[in-house]
């Protein structure tokens, strides 16, 4: 460190150091690496704090002007590419206030009345992630109205529903993308709630005991878009549960994303072809010219893996910490920023790939039809129509199945005389249940896969999203 550095640093610092800081403590203690990015709500912060000093006479109008022109000029400067973010000052809020200081020289050195660097990052950092929250919301909305376009094109195609990826019952195309929009619905509350609890300002908590200045929180929380400042000083300055709620929200949200992109994998295999994605989504192979890769829904289902590790880093940095502020919290914003970078990754290449893909509708359809998917429906006619109980519905039908497997044939295959075997009471009208499109269309009650049903669900959504 030279010594024009270190009067720098000392200068920003005070009386306390004779010396600077050692380079490995300079290192591992400086975050303007990655805090710069906090720098519009720093310079918003400040201009509020600012503003609010000067309504309460704490300085004067004319030190408030010179600093509210001097941030105007540094947040030029940065969105310019013209400033030079310096290592040894630390964070983002003693870079800017020592290049303000550099433009207007005393009254910088008023900027910083009644407030402290714990209260000052403690509100820049919920600016930004309540913005990354918006946003969230935003990119979730975008992936719901690509659902939807596909749930609406296809509410009466016939595909196999699955459990234990097995054939389970014959369901829409346009009932499985719904589930998605209300997955994603979810998502999108959790965000706005998280986002609801966020909206205080910690600005004027101070160091962690408030101030002895005669501040209005209540200004600067209302000037930054604050429901309110927040009840209690140390918890002001110590809380990240903003952060948490972000990340946990995300982690939800990321596991959705992998559900789909799992889907998406098989559903485009050779040995599936249910769908087929995009040029735009997809990848060839160096040495096999057959291949399309769906790259692009490989790597979403990866994502969850950063976004959950972030999470699970910031529960482990706070759960030990006393009040009020600790230096541990500085390792906060790396994790939350990775997050809410992948993310909204994850959620555009998601709304693309869902907006270009093309189902295969006689492929959906033909596999709908196999694996015995209608047993379901002739057990309930069993039920319906013979009176049987319905554990000796199911009886008779797993009879029934067992004979069309032994027979390589399907239920609708079977003859009447070979249906009768199992019970007598099976005529006719049985195998009008046994089509896939009578199945579906026979589910009609609500959140039910009948196209009718889907419609009516997809236009209110439609209303929703409006």
């Amino acid at each position: 460190m030279t010594d024009k550095t270190k009067a720098a640093a000392n200068a920003m610092w005070g009386g306390r150091f004779a010396s600077g800081p050692d380079a490995i403590m300079q290192a591992i203690n400086a975050s303007i690496g990655f805090d710069r990015r906090l720098y519009a709500q720093d310079i918003a912060g400040s201009r509020a704090h600012a503003a609010m000093l000067a309504a309460q006479g704490i300085i004067k109008p004319s030190d408030a002007e010179a600093i509210r022109e001097g941030l105007l000029t540094v947040l030029s400067e940065i969105e310019g590419g013209q400033f030079t973010f310096r290592t040894e000052l630390e964070d983002i809020h003693m870079n800017v206030e020592a290049r303000l200081k550099e433009l207007i020289g005393e009254p910088a050195g008023r900027l910083h009345t009644a407030r402290s660097r714990n209260d000052q990052v403690a509100t820049d950092f919920r600016l930004w992630v309540r913005d990354q929250a918006d946003a969230a919301v935003l990119g979730l909305k975008a992936l719901q109205r690509a659902l939807l376009a596909q749930a609406e094109a296809g509410a009466d195609w016939v595909m196999p529903g699955f459990t234990h990826l097995q054939t389970a019952q014959p369901v829409t195309w346009g009932h499985h993308m719904m589930a998605y929009v209300e997955m994603f619905g979810r998502d999108a509350g959790r965000f706005a709630d998280a986002r609801a609890r966020m909206n205080e300002s910690p600005l004027g908590a101070a160091a962690l005991a408030g101030t002895g200045f005669p501040i209005d929180r209540a200004a600067t929380a209302k000037a930054l878009g604050f429901d309110r400042p927040m009840a209690n000083s140390l918890d002001a300055v110590s809380d990240r549960d903003f952060a948490l709620e972000f990340l946990s929200a995300s982690a939800i949200t990321a596991t959705h994303l992998s559900r789909l992109a799992e889907e998406l994998v098989i559903w485009s295999s050779a040995q599936f072809r249910f769908v087929t994605l995009s040029d735009r989504f997809t990848t060839g192979s160096s040495i096999m010219p057959q291949k399309k890769n769906p790259d692009a829904a490989e790597l979403i289902r990866a994502k969850i893996g950063r976004i959950l590790g972030a999470t699970v880093a910031l529960f482990t940095v706070m759960k030990g910490l006393p009040l009020a502020y600790s230096k541990d919290m500085q390792e906060d914003k790396e994790q939350v920023f990775d997050a809410a970078d992948t993310l909204m990754l994850a959620l555009a290449a998601m709304e693309g790939m869902v907006r270009d893909l093309s189902a295969n509708r006689a492929n959906l359809e033909k596999a709908a039809s196999s694996g015995f998917s209608t047993a379901t429906d002739l057990a309930d006619w069993l039920v319906r129509e013979a009176g049987l109980p319905f554990r000796d519905a199911h009886h008779v039908t797993g009879a029934l199945v067992a004979l069309a497997e032994k027979k390589g044939c399907d239920l609708p295959d079977l003859s009447l005389t070979e249906m009768q075997s199992a019970h007598p009471a099976i005529n006719q009208e049985v195998y009008s249940v046994l089509g896939v499109h009578n199945s579906v269309a026979s589910r009609q009650s609500f959140g039910g896969t009948a196209p009718d049903q889907v419609r009516a669900q997809a236009a209110r959504w439609a209303a929703r999203l409006a």
